[in-house]
């Protein structure tokens, strides 16, 4: 019985555990450290009751139970990181009504972090931003807030918020795309793997170099073998071996994998949730494998000058993890998009906004 329930607990950790667990600890203690602030706030009112501020209050409550309740997991068909999506959601929202209950001067307070929040997500043209700064700049110099600077503050938040959640979003789909396509492609393997193991001699990875014979990815016949009149493609049909395709295959892919490990170098990391890296790797799996087999073709079929005759086993392999590591040539693009939809995300690498100019009087 213990046995039983020792497996059913491993079960259960293992599944709160999926996903990016440092993620949404860390939106759990922001959670936490807001209901905490709502609670005081809630406490603070005035003797006279408020019915819409209480509803502001209990709305702001509502929302930090949506997003607990969608931090424990309970929707299963749905991914990790959209659970964390959805969780900070509600999250911002409950943040804007609690931004709408708090006295002005603690939201002079907090008019740093905003006005970096917003700089950081909207671009220097946005209205909205133009006017948190100006809002900020007029409270360095002594000025105080009102209700209707207080609402420009609330709303280019959340504009803020929403462009935060459309970056993430946007590194998301691109994610799904590359292992959509990563899948495709891996299924294309598998064909030519099956379809070269079960007919080696439809189109044989076999090359008849001068005076050596018949080469092929897993065997070799002698010149002297070939009978007189005998057809080139016959002698191919009778060398070529059903591992052929497999070979060249799996050296392209092991290529392909060192190509992988190697342009991670370039890849930034990101604090989303999706990982780009581990999809761009899987991408370049499959297609290693397939440019492998594509170039021994082509080089089969005389398409690139001096290079049509391999003279041994050892070459066309060798040629096999050029032509595998070769992926990277068309793949690069796909690396270079990755680097740009992680740079799209707002955080340190984000492009540095422009200082706002000084508010000119005008003369008297």
């Amino acid at each position: 019985m213990s046995n039983i329930w020792g497996r059913r607990e491993v079960r259960e950790i293992f599944r709160r555990e999926k996903g990016l667990w440092e993620l949404r600890e860390g939106l759990s203690s922001r959670i936490g450290e807001l209901d905490a602030l709502l609670r005081a706030e809630r406490d603070r009112g005035g003797a006279q009751p408020d019915p819409e501020r209480e509803a502001l209050v209990a709305r702001a409550f509502e929302e930090l139970e949506k997003a607990r309740e969608t931090l424990r997991h309970s929707h299963r068909r749905r991914q990790p990181a959209a659970h964390l999506a959805v969780a900070q959601a509600h999250y911002d929202t409950a943040h804007s009504l609690m931004l709408r209950l708090v006295p002005l001067e603690r939201i002079g307070a907090m008019l740093p972090g905003l006005l970096a929040f917003v700089r950081e997500h909207l671009t220097v043209s946005d209205e909205r931003r133009v006017q948190t700064e100006q809002i900020a700049l007029s409270v360095l110099a002594g000025g105080a807030l009102d209700d209707a600077q207080r609402q420009i503050l609330v709303d280019a938040t959340s504009v803020a918020r929403q462009a935060h959640l459309k970056e993430n979003l946007r590194v998301r789909s691109f994610t799904q795309i590359v292992y959509g396509i990563s899948g495709v492609l891996a299924v294309v393997v598998v064909l030519v793997g099956v379809v070269g193991a079960l007919a080696p001699r439809m189109v044989p990875l076999c090359f008849e170099p001068q005076g050596v014979g018949v080469v092929c990815a897993t065997g070799s016949a002698p010149a002297e073998s070939r009978l007189p009149g005998q057809d080139v493609d016959d002698v191919f049909a009778e060398v070529a071996s059903r591992w052929d395709y497999a070979v060249v295959l799996f050296v392209g892919m092991v290529a392909a994998a060192i190509a992988a490990a190697a342009s991670l170098r370039r890849i930034r990391g990101s604090s989303t949730p999706y990982n780009v890296p581990v999809a761009l790797a899987m991408l370049k799996l499959p297609t290693g494998a397939l440019t492998a087999v594509l170039g021994l073709l082509l080089m089969r079929g005389e398409f690139v000058p001096g290079l049509q005759s391999l003279d041994s086993s050892a070459q066309i392999i060798a040629w096999a993890v050029i032509f595998g590591y070769a992926q990277q040539l068309f793949t690069r693009f796909v690396d270079t998009q990755a680097q740009t939809v992680l740079n799209s995300v707002g955080g340190p690498s984000a492009t540095p906004a422009k200082q706002p100019k000084e508010p000119q009087v005008p003369p008297s």
